[in-house]
């Protein structure tokens, strides 16, 4: 049984006052038998009032306003959490049967908004990558483990590359992106496959091993498996989320399950910064960690001229098209 302390701030810092703050936070632990939340403790710079309530997926929501003017608003999340380990499925039945188990949930809920397909120009381009995978020849598992790896193996994880208003069919473009982005990914091919899929937020906490998405917020998805249920896939580490995934919230994509969101008046221009520090592990922390701040890629669509991979990549593709 894995215990962590996890430290999360998210820091807005405006250019000139701004009013009228309204804000949503979704970064309290889901609670169920494999995660349990031993405690947590929420500060928000000018103590406004925080209300809890819980969305249409199960998710707990804060929401809360500044009315007052303010030049930063802090969000400070600290949080020690215990997960246990999980069985996994085992593909006992036909595939056939399986397959024909999926296409019956088609027009059930909760599995409807987690097939629904999200807009997507390269939509054909990705149904010949499964075609090419043969995904229907084998189980719904095996093509689940199938396609996280080739996103594994096929896009770069690439900081700074994309934003949160990345569009699929960018990141299709780049073969590159960040946790986000591989899920994302993922989410696509699995619903083109039928098979019920939905983005998880969350953090990953590893001691030592190098994983990416490590010190920040982390994206991987849950597909749905007969006869087992949601099984946890993390595409950017081409791994099973087990005890070292806490999970925050469940949605259709990244919108449902943004950790913070809001809206102001006042002018545009802001930075945000984001910090994420994990201490561990079996029952006993370490000394925790320094919650070292970072800022996040611009949001205006212009990061592209401050970021050079991406800026080769558009080179490139302008070259070929002459």
């Amino acid at each position: 049984m894995p215990r962590f302390k996890i430290h999360h701030v998210t820091s807005y810092t405006y250019q000139a006052p701004v009013t009228d703050s309204a804000n949503q936070i979704i970064l309290f632990p889901i609670k169920d038998e494999f995660q349990d939340v031993l405690r947590q403790e929420i500060t928000i710079s000018g103590d406004p009032s925080l209300e809890i309530y819980k969305d249409y997926y199960g998710n707990e929501i804060g929401s809360f306003t500044q009315a007052e003017s303010h030049s930063r608003l802090v969000i400070d999340s600290r949080l020690e959490v215990i997960t246990y380990k999980k069985t996994w499925p085992q593909d006992e039945s036909p595939p056939e049967d399986q397959w024909k188990y999926l296409r019956s949930l088609r027009y059930q809920v909760p599995y409807i908004d987690f097939l629904n397909q999200e807009q997507f120009e390269a939509l054909h381009d990705v149904i010949g990558i499964l075609n090419e995978q043969q995904c229907e020849q084998c189980t719904p598992l095996e093509s689940v483990k199938r396609i996280s790896e080739y996103v594994y193996n096929n896009f770069k994880y690439i900081k700074g590359i994309t934003s949160v208003e990345t569009t699929l069919d960018e990141v299709w473009k780049l073969k590159a992106g960040v946790c986000q982005d591989f899920a994302h990914m993922l989410l696509v091919m699995l619903r083109i496959l039928q098979i019920p899929a939905r983005y998880v937020s969350g953090y990953i906490c590893p001691n030592k091993n190098g994983m990416r998405g490590e010190s920040a917020t982390h994206a991987w998805v849950e597909a749905y498996i007969p006869h087992y249920g949601w099984l946890g896939v993390d595409p950017t580490n081409n791994c099973l989320a087990d005890v070292l995934h806490v999970r925050l919230a469940v949605g259709r994509n990244f919108s449902d399950c943004s950790p913070v969101k809001g809206t102001y008046k006042g002018i545009s221009d802001h930075v945000l910064e984001v910090g994420v520090s994990v201490a561990y592990e079996d029952g006993r922390t370490s000394e925790e960690q320094k919650t070292v701040l970072t800022p996040q890629p611009a949001r205006n669509g212009n990061d592209s001229q401050q970021n050079s991979y991406r800026k080769y990549l558009e080179m490139m593709q302008q070259q070929q098209q002459q």
